[in-house]
């Protein structure tokens, strides 16, 4: 189950935060304003899922694999087709 979870927060990484917020205490006491995480949630769901997971299972040490995790989940939220999936415009 956890796989399936980690594979769709690739695909619907909203989803997956709220199932998280929900079900789990996966977000508390990591941030200490609550505004971070609805931020997150809104412009940069990805690197808020990867920001909490270092602080998971990483217990905050931001070494080199957490790193490019941190700059990959960046370029996945900040890439410019995120969102324009079944956008097309023909011109005739």
């Amino acid at each position: 189950m956890p796989c399936l979870l980690v594979v769709s927060a690739l695909f619907l990484p909203r989803f997956v935060i709220v199932l998280l917020w929900l079900f789990t205490h996966w977000f508390s006491g990591i941030f200490s304003l609550a505004l971070w995480p609805v931020l997150g949630f809104l412009f940069l769901p990805t690197t808020l899922l990867w920001y909490t997971a270092v602080e998971h299972w990483f217990h905050g040490q931001w070494g080199v694999i957490p790193i490019i995790g941190i700059v990959l989940a960046l370029l996945i939220d900040l890439s410019p087709t995120a969102g324009r999936h079944g956008r097309r415009v023909y011109i005739r």
